[in-house]
Order: C-alpha cells, then sequence, then structure tokens
C-alpha cells in the first residue's frame, strides 16, 4: 500500500536534480573563492587585471575582505607580513604578465623569509597556452616559469574541476615546513567558465608534521649535555615555529648563551643573563661562537648575515636544526636534524640533561663589553640614540617593519625587538620598498595595534603609492621616513671601496610632508632630540601618519673585511 506522506517525501529525480544544481552564474572564480573560504582564509590581497575579473568579480560577491594595493609588489609585501603575524597562508590575487612579474621581488622576499604566500594568477586563455604565440594580451611563453626558481611549488588548473584540489594542493604546500609562497595560475577562459560543480564544501589541506628523527636528537642532547662551552645560534626558524619559549627553556637547562640572527629578532630575551643579543656582525662575537665546542644552530642556514659574511668558521662540534632540507649543512659540516624547529626543542627537552655553568653569564658580559668598547670609538651616539628613542616610543607588542636603509642594517644588530614576531626585515632578499606595504599588512593582520614602518629616502619612493591605501582603509601605520637625499648606504659602500667616488647614489625627492598630506594623511619633520617624543604621539593617534628625519647616519666599521 501507498501512502501519501510517503510521495510527499520522495521527491522525483527532476527536484532532486534541481535542488543539489549551482546557483546559476558561478563561475571558476567562485571555486576558487569557495575553495579558499572553506580552507579558512578571510582576507585576500590583490589587483585586478584583464583576465582575472571573473575571479575578483566572485571576490566581490563573497564575504573575503579585499585589500587592493596600488602595485602587484607592494600587495605581495603585505601578504607577506600578515602571513608572518597570522601564520596563516595568504591568498594574492593577481592578472597576467606584467600583473604577475610585478609580483616577482615580493615573492622572493617571502621565499627568503618562509612567508605562506598563496599566489594565485590568471593566465591567458587556454587556446594561448604552451608557447603557442597567439599573440594574447600579456602573453609570455611560460608564465610560470618566472616564478618557478622563486616560489616553494607552481600549481595549474587547466579546467573547472581541477580548481579546488589545485588551490588546496597549495595551500598545503604554503604552510608545511619549512612556510613559503606558492603559485597558482588559471586561465581566463577557466576563471569564467560557468560551471555545474556544487558548491565547494568540506575542504581540508592541513600541513604535515615535520618530526625529527629521534636518534638525532639523542645524540645532540648527549653532546650538548657534555659540552663545556654550548652556545645557541637561534634563527627565524624558531618564530615561525612559535618555539621561543621552548628555546628559552633549554637554554637555561644547559646554561648555554643564545645569540638571535636578524630574522630570529624577539626568540630569546635582550636583557637575559645569557642573552647575546643579536651582533652577528662583529668579530669578538664571531671569535665567541668558534670557540664553542657545542654549537646548536637552530632554524637558521647560517647564511652571508648570520656568518659574519662567511668569516665564521666552527671549531666545535656543530648541531642544526632546520625545516628547510637545503639548508642542512649548506655552509657547515652539521649533525643535520631536518625538523620543525618546535618538535626539536621539544624532543631535546625531553633528553637533555641539565647542566651547571657559573660561568657563562659572566662570559656573555664580557662579550657584550667588548664589542660595546668598539662602538665607542667610532663616534656613533646619533645612531644608537636614534634606536634608543625609537624603542622608547614604540609600545612593546607593536610590530615594525624595516626597509633596507642604514637605521636598519643598525637595528638588525642593536635593536631589541622585545617580543617575537614582533620586528620584521627585507633582509631575506634584500628587496626595497618592503617596509611601508608590509606594515600596512601587519595592521590588517593585528587591528588595534599601532605598527611602525622605516625606511629611507630612495626605498620610500617605491612603495609612496601606498599612502591612499592607508588612507582608505584608515590603517594605523606610522611611517618614518629617514631622509639623507639618496641611497645612503650604497653611498658609504661605495666611498669606501672606490676611493670615495659614488654614481647613481643620489636623489632628488620629493617633499615628503606635503607628499603625504596630499593623500590627507598627517605629516610632519621631526629631529633626533624630538624624535621620540614626536613618534609616540603619532603612534599613540589612530590611523597612518608620517615622520620624516632628516639625518645622514653612518654605519659601523665593519670587522669581515679584515
Amino acid at each position: 500500500m501507498t501512502h501519501d506522506h510517503d510521495l510527499v517525501l520522495r521527491p522525483t529525480e527532476a527536484q532532486t536534480a534541481a535542488a543539489l544544481a549551482p546557483p546559476p552564474g558561478r563561475t571558476g572564480g567562485d571555486l576558487v573563492v569557495e575553495t579558499l573560504r572553506g580552507l579558512g582564509a578571510t582576507t585576500v590581497f590583490g589587483l585586478p587585471g584583464q583576465h582575472a575579473l571573473a575571479l575578483f568579480d566572485a571576490v566581490g560577491r563573497s564575504d573575503l575582505r579585499l585589500v587592493g594595493l596600488r602595485t602587484e609588489n607592494s600587495a605581495g609585501f603585505a601578504a607577506d607580513a600578515y602571513g608572518r603575524l597570522t601564520g596563516e597562508a595568504v591568498p594574492l590575487l593577481l592578472s597576467t604578465g606584467p600583473g604577475a612579474l610585478m609580483s616577482l621581488p615580493a615573492l622572493a622576499e617571502a621565499a627568503a623569509a618562509s612567508a605562506p604566500v598563496l599566489a594565485i594568477s590568471s593566465q591567458v586563455p587556454s587556446p594561448g597556452l604552451g608557447g603557442g604565440r597567439r599573440g594574447h594580451l600579456h602573453e609570455l611563453r611560460e608564465q610560470s616559469a618566472s616564478f618557478r626558481d622563486v616560489v616553494k611549488s607552481v600549481h595549474t588548473a587547466r579546467t573547472p574541476s581541477q580548481i579546488p584540489s589545485v588551490v588546496a594542493e597549495a595551500w598545503e604546500s604554503a604552510l608545511t615546513a619549512p612556510h613559503g609562497p606558492v603559485w597558482v595560475e588559471i586561465p581566463e577562459d577557466v576563471l569564467r567558465a560557468e560551471t555545474v560543480i556544487p558548491q565547494v564544501t568540506g575542504m581540508d589541506a592541513s600541513p604535515r608534521e615535520l618530526a625529527p628523527r629521534p636518534e638525532l636528537t639523542a645524540l645532540a642532547a648527549h653532546w650538548l649535555t657534555r659540552a663545556a662551552r654550548p652556545v645557541i645560534i637561534a634563527g627565524g626558524g624558531v618564530i615561525r615555529a612559535d618555539a621561543a619559549g621552548k628555546l628559552k627553556q633549554l637554554a637555561e637547562r644547559l646554561n648555554a648563551p643564545v645569540v638571535t640572527t636578524f630574522g630570529g629578532k624577539g626568540a630569546f630575551p635582550w636583557n637575559h643573563p645569557l642573552s647575546l643579543q643579536s651582533w652577528l656582525e662583529d668579530r669578538h662575537m664571531t671569535d665567541f661562537l668558534e670557540d664553542a665546542d657545542v654549537l646548536l644552530v637552530v632554524g637558521s642556514g647560517l647564511g652571508e648575515l648570520s656568518s659574519n659574511y662567511h668569516t665564521f668558521f666552527p671549531t666545535g662540534r656543530v648541531v642544526q636544526i632546520e625545516a628547510d632540507l637545503g639548508k642542512l649543512e649548506s655552509n657547515h659540516p652539521a649533525l643535520g636534524i631536518h625538523a620543525d624547529a618546535r618538535l626539536a626543542l621539544q624532543a631535546l627537552l625531553e633528553t637533555v640533561g641539565p647542566r651547571e655553568d657559573a660561568d657563562a653569564p659572566a662570559r656573555v658580559r664580557a662579550v657584550l663589553a667588548d664589542i660595546a668598547a668598539r662602538l665607542a670609538a667610532q663616534d656613533l651616539t646619533l645612531e644608537q640614540q636614534l634606536l634608543t628613542s625609537i624603542r622608547s616610543a614604540l609600545p612593546a607588542r607593536s610590530p615594525s617593519f624595516w626597509d633596507m636603509t642604514i637605521l636598519s642594517y643598525w637595528a638588525w644588530s642593536a635593536f631589541d625587538a622585545k617580543h617575537p614576531n614582533t620586528m620584521h626585515s627585507a633582509q631575506g632578499a634584500g628587496g626595497l620598498g618592503y617596509a611601508f606595504p608590509a606594515a600596512l599588512g601587519a595592521a590588517l593582520a593585528e587591528p588595534g595595534t599601532p605598527v611602525l614602518a622605516v625606511s629611507g629616502d630612495g626605498g620610500a619612493m617605491y612603495s609612496v603609492s601606498e599612502l591612499a591605501t592607508a588612507k582608505q582603509y584608515g590603517l594605523d601605520v606610522t611611517w618614518l621616513i629617514v631622509d639623507d637625499g639618496g641611497y645612503g648606504i650604497l653611498r658609504e659602500y661605495m666611498t669606501d671601496a672606490y676611493d670615495g667616488r659614488t654614481t647613481g647614489t643620489e636623489l632628488t625627492r620629493p617633499d615628503f610632508t606635503a607628499l603625504a598630506a596630499s593623500f590627507g594623511v598627517p605629516a610632519s619633520t621631526t629631529t633626533p632630540a624630538t624624535l621620540r617624543e614626536d613618534l609616540a604621539a603619532a603612534l599613540a593617534t589612530p590611523g597612518p601618519s608620517v615622520l620624516v628625519l632628516p639625518a645622514t647616519l653612518r654605519m659601523f666599521a665593519p670587522t669581515h673585511l679584515g
């Protein structure tokens, strides 16, 4: 017998198909957006372009927050900073050809600093792929080839049904240690094509854990426990793994002095009795590190800046914990442990024994005193006073972003970051124009927290257009521009190396205060004597602001050239 309610509860095949059918007008662009939302993205950065309009249209119809900057390079720097502060993969949406290529310097910095940027670029229509040279606008023979040697991985979706899997695969790659930028390409016609694929749900792209091999950590613990003069070098991998607490526990258990690399600023308390701070560009520190009988290197490849320009040659055993397999033993023979810093430090804490060394703090004080004496003989009071003023004015938890300029080079060695993940610079790839757009990304990642950007006048011109972005979004960033009338550090390098001659280092620049005011951004000129007060006031005032400091600074004398 058939009952009436059975007829009601059993829809027809047509009704089922209608219920499952996606809303009309959904495109490949919607599949990208739905996948990103399913993976947890809330904010995307980028600039629209002709081939990417379907993607941006889908973003505009979604609840994703789109932050549009004025150049692709700046958008990449902003995404980089957002990723550094949040630990999330950050979508960077780009258009084909020139737009894509404009992001290369930012992606190179993200790669060097292990920032998880998910770059998604349009491509020419599918028939134009493969180097056929059909004459499409923005056509390149092979666009992804320009990025393959820069990013961590390259992914391509050639059909709408491939989009969710390709984006999820790229997301997982970006967040698997070591973090890094990844590249996704989708042709214009695929982004525009209407799709019958149901709404994307249930996405999962959890990164794989990179755990250490126990036999390696056991041997490392044995060496460290029995060492006479152990020392720890803490790099950016400690910051990215959120492992500063475990680093401190291990250092105190071993009574081992700790120096942080420039990328590891804040990984260890600056004024701790075991803190060697960050004075890696000093021969006194180089000698101290060379004297260690066991050197534990955590999250650093001991590259150029971390090795006093490759003048550091360890004489004892080296244990290197590094998530980037290519950096293991890349500069010095070591017991290489391919692992996430947090997991490896936890394994060492579980196996290492306590070590007594009452003399360690005195040895730390002695080497820092030697460095201070060397600086005192060079008449560098101005530079040191400026850093003191900035540190005093900047709230302890506020992020700071530093461009490639003399004051930043000082900060690498001499600035107390106070807390992990609060000081960032472009020292990974060394490109200009990083600080201000990166600070904008940080302000979006941590709303309500004032952010500082520091640039020279030369670097400021790379990203001055982003004053419009700061104003448009009301971002709480104070931009300190040190104006010395040129590329100051290059001027100094050339003067020293070429008998006082300089070429291309002197610049005509705008009136930065008037320029900022034209964007509606408050701006003023400060002096070394008033910097602390002026900077504190600017940071305490919501919204963007600019401070211009006319000053010619000098670097401390290098110790690696002799």
